[in-house]
Formats: structure tokens, C-alpha cells, sequence
């Protein structure tokens, strides 16, 4: 009779020990997973928290870049489309989602040439 009791006694050992066993082996996958977070999620949501913020602030006289690649003024907003002019009397209508980054805003002034910096281009062509 007390062979009975040992026998039952020793399995119930070899089962605490199974389920530390698969504790640990789950610690390298959490330890994955935090370093995933820090180095790849949380900056891709920081980065989409910044853009969301730039399309929302967009105003009349921006200068954008389209996702396309396509530099242009806005000339007039809506709740998801702007307009944008890229040349003289060309306007396209765009959803805010595809403005890829603003270049220059309305309170912005344009960058001037320097001539200092053409003067010293024709000097180098002259050599």
C-alpha cells in the first residue's frame, strides 16, 4: 500500500518541475519581444505620431512634398483633400495621407541664392 503512495508522490515532483522548466523557456521569447518593442515598434509609432501632427497643422501657402515625390504650394484645404499647385495653373487635389513632408511653411521665407556662392563657380569653371 505505501508503494502506491510513493509512486503518486514522484509523479507530482516530476510535474513542478516540468512547468519551471517551461517558464524558462519562455524568457528568451519576452526578452525578444521587449528589445523588438524598443528598437522597432516604438519609434515607427513615434515617427506616425509626428506626421499625423505635421498633416493636421498643414495651412494655405506650405510648401509640401507629395509621396510621389511632387513639390507644391497649398492653395486650399479640406477635411481630407488639399489642393496643391506644382507649376503655374496647375493644381492637383490630393487626400492629406500622401504629403510625405513639409518642406517650407507659409511664415518661412524662400532661400535666397548667394552670389558669393555663383561668383566662386565661375571661378572654379574658369580654372
Amino acid at each position: 500500500m505505501t508503494e502506491g503512495i510513493a509512486y503518486a508522490m514522484g509523479q507530482g515532483g516530476a510535474a513542478g518541475g516540468q512547468a519551471q522548466g517551461g517558464f524558462t523557456a519562455f524568457v528568451p521569447l519576452i526578452l525578444m519581444f521587449v528589445i523588438f518593442y524598443f528598437l522597432l515598434i516604438r519609434p515607427q509609432q513615434k515617427k506616425q505620431k509626428e506626421h499625423q501632427e505635421m498633416v493636421r497643422n498643414l495651412k494655405k501657402g506650405d510648401r509640401i512634398m507629395i509621396n510621389g515625390g511632387i513639390y507644391g504650394n497649398i492653395t486650399s484645404l479640406e477635411e481630407s483633400v488639399i489642393t496643391v499647385e506644382i507649376a503655374d495653373k496647375v493644381r492637383v487635389k490630393v487626400n492629406r495621407g500622401y504629403v510625405a513632408s513639409l518642406s517650407q511653411t507659409a511664415s518661412q521665407p524662400s532661400p535666397k541664392k548667394d552670389d558669393k556662392s555663383d561668383s566662386n563657380s565661375e571661378t572654379l569653371k574658369s580654372k
